[in-house]
Formats: structure tokens, sequence, C-alpha cells
């Protein structure tokens, strides 16, 4: 049996941006993280994916994905560490359930949904999908991210957590709604 992730225990705020793939939630992250002078987290996924493509010309499997929320939440307690009030996060579990769901015919490893629960974020925000797709190794459902949005959506609602939709097609646009988004809760 797997041992429980546990976060670094902090004041620091937990601000997740999440969505469908190729929404610019590492753009959004990154331009947050320079305006709010502050430390962010990268996708773990998109990484440990990539290498895993690159070495074997292998997608993600089901059991690639508690790998990947442990790797995750290491690379959170360890920049949580640097960070000024506010830490922003490129994903978190919460898209390896969604993920999991959409692509494994709704299954999802019980310890998953049970670390779900363990988790604590302060706020998310939601990146629609406005932008235009854009292909690489990874991304292979270009016709399947607003059923994405969706499942990131109701995995937020079913957590009832805090969160807000950036839906402008507008990047700066949708850097200022999350700026005012963020400066209103904190």
């Amino acid at each position: 049996m797997e041992e429980n992730l546990t976060q670094e225990e902090s004041l620091i705020k937990r601000i997740v941006i999440c969505g469908p793939e190729s929404t610019g939630k590492t753009t959004m992250i990154n331009n947050l993280a320079v305006y709010f002078q502050t430390n962010y987290v990268d996708e773990f996924a998109r990484d440990f994916l990539q290498k895993k493509w690159d070495s074997k010309k292998e997608i993600c499997s089901k059991e690639d994905l508690i790998q990947i929320a442990k790797g995750q939440i290491k690379a959170e307690n360890t920049n949580i560490k640097n960070s000024n009030k506010l830490i922003f996060c490129d994903t978190n579990i919460l898209t390896t359930l969604a993920w999991s769901r959409t692509h494994f015919d709704e299954f999802c490893d019980p310890w998953l949904e049970k670390q779900s629960k363990l988790l604590t974020y302060d706020y998310y925000l939601i990146l629609n999908t406005e932008i235009p797709w854009v292909k690489d190794d990874l991304r292979d459902r270009p016709k399947d991210r607003k059923k994405m949005f969706l499942a990131h959506k109701k995995e937020l609602d079913k957590l009832n957590v805090d969160y807000d939709i950036i839906d402008d097609s507008d990047f700066e646009k949708r850097f200022n709604q999350a700026v005012e988004y963020i400066k209103n809760k904190y």
C-alpha cells in the first residue's frame, strides 16, 4: 500500500492553474510568478511523460499516475520553501484525476482519490479552451478539450474548492483576469 502524500506545512497560499491541454497553463504560471514575485511548480507529468516518449515512444499508462502525483507533490514541497506569500502550481492531483477518468474509461486509482481529499489548496483557476490548440508529442486530444474542461470542473465541484474560470481568447486579457481574481482573494 502506498504512503499518503504529504504537503510541506506553510503559510504560503497554494494557487493551482488547471484545465485542458494547450490552454496556456504553463505560460500563465510563469507570468503570475513574475508578477507576484514568487515561485511556481512546473507540471511534473509533462517532463516525466516527455522523457518516457523520447526514450520508449510510450504514452502515459495507468501505472504512471501514482508516480506523477508523487512527483508533483515533491516538486511543490521543494518550491514552496522559497516562495513569497503565494505559490503557483501548474496542475496538481486534480488534473491527474480528471485525466485518468477521461483517458481510462472512468478508471481512477482509489489511492489517488483518497490523496485528493488529503491535499489542500487555497484557490484554483481553471483555464477554458478559447485559445488555439497547439500540437506536441504529448497532446493527444484536440477535439476533446471541452470534455477535459468539464472533467476538471467536475473534479473541482466534487472537492468543493474555491475556483474561478478564465475564458477569454486573448492571452493578455486572460492574464489580467487571473491577476484581478488573485488580488481580490489575497
